[in-house]
């Protein structure tokens, strides 16, 4: 019926410390997630679950009773109340949300209705299982709140107990991460690696040449300015060997591995292939600006005329020059099978100029100098400069621009403390609602305070339907009533994945366009089992939580 899932864990599935998993430990890390106090962005994702959504309601009103409620002021008596609060929630978990662990090997999940990419749901970070015995040791209760105190000492290195291929050895804070093989994971005779070593390296340049120089071996994130000229070096290299470039890319080969089976060649070491992800504008949709100022932007005609006024084509040619594609939309075109996308806005400042005079801004007269937040670091400044110009020499306005230093900025994004901010997002999953979810009143990722009765029906009656195709149309139908007539964002291009490795010497590396990369795959030509690879950090090697990086 689609509703219920029934997983059985393999026989020799073990925890790093050698302790077997469970299928309660899956039940344990869904209950944490669906916490309110554990304040999870992705806490929606759990909520198609049976009973999730009632059961986090529940959870929030207690807590929220139990800190108004003054009537027991001793210390001591308050902790015991919200011991046994605490050993009701647990019950009530246990009774009403449909994650049921059969026996130690298997697990039941219900769902409140079907859903298509559940089971891709659950590949998702935050839906892996935790490691009881170690995460009790750290939970305790706040005898003000009853709810459960934030303590993250359990992921420190020494400590963390995982069921992967590696574990964690190292982790100095803006220093370097180390990993070594588990010696308990189930397919260990596998790895071709024994260890990985990731030094934090801030500087795009100073990661370039820490490759170059043979410090590392496979940079992640590549950043620097000069990257399109890499790239340009690049495509001059396949132009040299053009024959049998283009018969490997026929046969529909990976171009990472294309790139190994020519020449080796120093042009080839970088690799750029498209990436399920957007980079957009949020505009702020509530009515007024945190310091009490009215809110242009929350008028929809506003924000559209700004997006129409916005040259995508400039930014993808002249700015980044990388061969990332312009956006009109906000799911990357055909990345999703079955689904139709829509048009999307064009570059038209004439009819965004008549916009503005409609909402009362003729000339962009009345408008208060707009602000445009972005933090320093991976161009976001030229962007800002670029768009800038843009809204100056087409709608007549003033801009101002705001750069903050990567804390400050996230920080500001998530109070709503700005007008216009730089954003973006990777998809975390093979299905339109990890783009159209962003928008979704309430979703602790809808940065933009946007909300919509209609979009939000929109959403729910896709959750509804059991037809597929009238489900992607249903889905279609939201995302352009955000991309052509609300404009809560202005998607401006898509991201492209740009690595440094040389093809010649790893195999392995994933050309996945969610940047998902199974480590436990790479080999190391020529260094054998026990080669020690040293790596920059993925910048979302995180929980795929990538509004921002």
């Amino acid at each position: 019926d689609g509703l219920t899932y029934t997983f059985r864990l393999r026989e020799n599935a073990k925890w790093s410390n050698g302790s077997p998993v469970r299928a309660g430990d899956f039940v344990y890390a869904w209950r944490r997630a669906l916490l309110p106090e554990s304040m999870a962005d992705y806490v929606k994702l759990f909520t198609f679950i049976k009973g999730a959504q009632a059961f986090y309601d529940w959870r929030n009103d207690a807590t929220t009773r139990f800190a108004q409620d003054r009537t027991v002021t001793d210390p001591a008596e308050r902790l015991r109340l919200a011991r046994a609060l605490w050993e009701e929630t647990v019950r009530r978990f246990d009774e009403t949300v449909g994650v049921k662990a059969v026996d130690d090997r298997t697990l039941v999940v219900t769902l409140e209705k079907p859903t298509p990419f559940f089971l891709d749901l659950c590949a998702f970070p935050l839906f892996s299982p935790l490691y009881p015995p170690l995460l009790e040791q750290y939970r305790e209760l706040n005898e003000e709140t009853g709810a459960v105190k934030p303590n993250q000492d359990w992921t420190k290195a020494g400590r963390l107990v995982g069921n992967g291929p590696f574990e964690l050895t190292v982790w100095r804070f803006k220093r370097d991460v180390r990993l070594d093989a588990n010696p308990h994971y189930w397919n260990t005779e596998s790895l071709n690696i024994r260890s990985i070593a990731i030094p934090s390296v801030e500087d795009p340049n100073a990661a370039v040449l820490a490759f170059r120089t043979g410090a590392v071996d496979w940079v992640s994130d590549v950043t620097v300015p000069y990257r399109a000229d890499m790239l340009a070096d690049k495509q001059r290299f396949h132009k040299e060997h053009r024959a049998e470039y283009e018969a490997l890319k026929a046969q529909g080969i990976d171009p990472m591995e294309i790139d190994r089976r020519l020449p080796r060649d120093e042009r080839a070491f970088i690799h750029a292939f498209p990436a399920f992800g957007t980079y957009f504008y949020n505009f702020n949709c509530l009515p007024r600006l945190p310091d009490g100022r009215v809110n242009p932007f929350a008028d929809a005609r506003v924000r559209r005329a700004f997006a129409l006024a916005v040259n995508k084509d400039v930014i993808s040619e002249q700015v980044r020059r990388t061969g990332e594609p312009p956006a009109r939309l906000l799911i990357p075109e055909g990345a999703i099978g079955g689904y139709q996308s829509p048009k999307g806005l064009p570059f038209d400042p004439a009819a965004g100029r008549a916009l503005l005079e409609e909402a009362g801004f003729p000339g962009g007269r009345g408008l208060p100098p707009i602000e445009i937040l972005f933090n320093k670091d991976a161009g976001h400044d030229v962007i800002a400069q670029a768009i800038a110009k843009m809204w100056e020499e087409h709608l007549g306005v003033s801009v101002l621009l705001q750069q903050k230093e990567i804390k400050v900025f996230r920080e500001d994004l998530k109070n709503q403390n700005f007008m216009v901010s730089r954003a973006g997002w990777y998809g975390d999953y093979g299905d339109p609602t990890t783009f159209l979810y962003l928008n979704k009143t309430g979703d602790g990722n809808n940065d933009r305070k946007y909300s919509s009765p209609r979009y939000d029906a929109l959403l729910k009656q896709a959750e509804d339907e059991r037809d597929p195709e009238k489900r992607m149309a249903l889905l279609s139908e939201a995302e352009r009533i955000i991309v052509e007539e609300d404009l809560p964002l202005i998607p401006i291009f898509h991201y492209s994945q740009i690595y440094l490795f040389d093809p010649h010497r790893i195999t392995g590396i994933s050309s996945h366009p969610r940047a998902e990369q199974a480590i436990e795959r790479i080999d190391v030509f020529g260094d054998g089992v026990g080669a020690e690879q040293p790596v920059t950090m993925p910048p979302r090697a995180a929980p795929r939580g990538r509004g921002v990086n």
